[in-house]
């Protein structure tokens, strides 16, 4: 198998994330000059999947202006960026977002433990108040 050298970096964004859960998609930042067929082999070799689709979009680097010390205004320009959008067949997945998954996880446990805490010093608390009131 021929190996791909295209550099895959993962978007890591709410709108990236919530297309990962729902769509089976995942969203990739890949050089300009990558094709959809050189995407879809470098992801199917990096993370052992098989690649339904990939749709590309390049966006266009935004006019920015900056200001020198003298007041005198410079222009710049962002660079273009090209995102592939790899839909991964049903049942399969990649592990971009398994952190993020983690510590919601972690989270929620937390909480949970949080509040079993405050239950039982509650109930403590009432079990005082009402001996008090019997003596």
């Amino acid at each position: 198998m021929v190996k791909s050298n295209v550099v895959l970096l993962p978007r890591m964004s709410e709108k990236a994330y919530g297309v990962s859960e729902t769509l089976n998609t995942y969203v990739f930042d890949v050089p300009l000059n990558t094709s959809k067929q050189s995407v879809a082999t470098a992801v199917a070799e990096q993370f052992e999947v098989q690649v339904e689709s990939v749709n590309t979009n390049t966006i266009k680097g935004k006019t920015k202006r900056t200001y020198r010390k003298s007041g005198r205004g410079a222009m710049g320009r962002r660079s273009d960026v090209k995102r592939a959008y790899v839909r991964v067949k049903e049942g399969q997945s990649i592990p971009i977002f398994e952190a993020m998954k983690q510590e919601e996880v972690e989270q929620e446990a937390q909480s949970e433990k949080i509040k079993q805490a405050m239950d039982k010093k509650t109930a403590k608390e009432e079990k005082k108040s009402s001996k008090k009131e019997k003596a």
